[in-house]
């Protein structure tokens, strides 16, 4: 195989350059980190599942207009993308209490928030990625006072989507971490989608049980990663697009 030039690594994904200028292919590897990479481990299967999860999600994502950097999948852990300057901020959405939230504020794990609310947390794994405000948004020159309000708008209607996505199939969105770009057009840019949207960036909860389905299987140490992300492929029904990622690994 050609060796190809690699642009980014991270945590959980790689990003190469693409066969066409304005293109990247993003690449999803097996390996779980959290606290900030300072737990580790690989999760055989796992890139394969997120690839397929979030091809899903941003393709149906598309069809209601909301623009992000999917254009195709290229192979079980490979997908074609638009290159994009990352705006360096990570954008949550939180719906009920869990995680971070629930630790700073002491609410009870599971409370519904009075509406959805919305963070911005400064892209820095030095930093530990801290939150910060609009004001230090548009002072340090992260991002315009109209991009924050795209990203705003875009991230509920990214929310409604994805509740009822969800919601459809017994599983409850309780937060989830999303990334913008920019996309040039002349001497314009436009804010669009980017990033992953899977198991990984999510906190998905069985609406019957409450059982996790996400990330936190493997940052509480609940076992059955693997199992729970192919749960949610299963529920969303497109386990019949991919291979068998359970016994005996990836096939």
């Amino acid at each position: 195989m050609t060796r190809r030039k690699k642009i980014y690594e991270g945590k959980a994904k790689i990003l190469y350059e693409g066969p066409e200028p304005g293109t990247l292919i993003q690449y999803f590897k097996d390996d779980a980190t959290a606290f900030n990479a300072q737990k580790k481990a690989v999760l055989e299967g796992k890139g394969v599942i997120n690839n397929r999860i979030s091809e899903y999600v941003m393709t149906r994502l598309g069809a209601i207009g909301v623009q992000n950097h999917f254009i195709k999948r290229l192979s079980l852990r490979e997908q074609l993308i638009k290159e994009v300057e990352i705006i360096p901020l990570e954008v949550v959405c939180r719906n009920i209490a869990a995680g971070s939230l629930a630790t700073r504020l002491g609410l009870p794990e599971g409370q519904a928030l009075p509406r959805s609310i919305i963070e911005f947390y400064y892209k820095d794994d030095k930093l530990n990625d801290p939150m910060v405000t609009e004001e230090h948004i548009t002072a340090f020159n992260w991002a315009s006072t109209q991009e924050i309000d795209d990203m705003l708008a875009m991230t509920l209607r990214v929310n409604d989507f994805l509740s009822g996505l969800f919601g459809a199939v017994g599983i409850t969105l309780v937060d989830f971490k999303i990334e913008y770009g920019r996309i040039f057009e002349g001497d314009f840019s436009r804010v669009i989608l980017a990033d992953e949207i899977s198991p990984d960036s999510c906190r998905l909860w069985d609406s019957a049980t409450n059982e996790k389905l996400d990330k936190d299987r493997f940052r509480r140490d609940l076992g059955n990663v693997i199992e729970s992300y192919t749960e949610v492929a299963k529920r969303l029904g497109i386990m019949k697009d991919m291979p068998r990622v359970i016994e005996g690994g990836v096939s």
